[in-house]
């Protein structure tokens, strides 16, 4: 069997679909498949795991996308650095500890990534997805498209600018 080389970019969303605004991670996800965006690959689970520093290999850029209810609304976007913390031993483990263990296993640096933080407000088992973030993620949709558009590509380090 072949095995598919990665892409250069991987935008991997997470969360619970099941859990009101959680489900912004997936939920991204699934507007993403219907982008049809180039190089990019696309991973969603409903958590990280340290088996998903194997994804990250190959990788020209990383986007983590999840939802967040401190992010500033409609959504924040930070570049992270690797950072061992103990979150691999709980149920959530952070975008920064899965770059720290990329870092140990492959006894390099990880490629470069960034948090996509979509700013949810309920959280909660059988809720469905709120107006405010089904707004949010759309703007971090098209935000995320900015980002990915090989013909303008966008300085994904610069402050994102949002209306109040």
């Amino acid at each position: 069997m072949l095995e598919q080389q990665a892409r250069p970019d991987l935008v991997f969303t997470w969360g619970n679909p099941s859990r009101g605004d959680d489900a912004l991670g997936p939920a991204m996800y699934d507007l993403l498949q219907h982008a049809n965006l180039h190089g990019v690959d696309l991973l969603t689970d409903f958590q990280l795991q340290i088996e998903h520093a194997t994804d990250l290999e190959g990788r020209k850029r990383v986007l983590f996308v999840d939802a967040s209810l401190s992010a500033g609304a409609p959504f924040e976007l930070v570049r992270l650095q690797p950072e061992q913390d103990a979150s691999y031993t709980t149920h959530a483990m952070s975008p920064q500890a899965l770059l720290s263990v990329y870092r140990q296993v492959y006894d390099c640096a990880p490629p470069p990534a960034w948090l996509l933080s979509i700013r949810g407000y309920e959280i909660g088992l059988g809720l469905p997805l709120s107006a405010a973030a089904n707004e949010h993620l759309q703007a971090a949709f098209s935000h995320i498209k900015q980002l990915l558009d090989p013909l303008q590509p966008a300085d994904w380090d610069e402050p994102v600018v949002t209306p109040a």
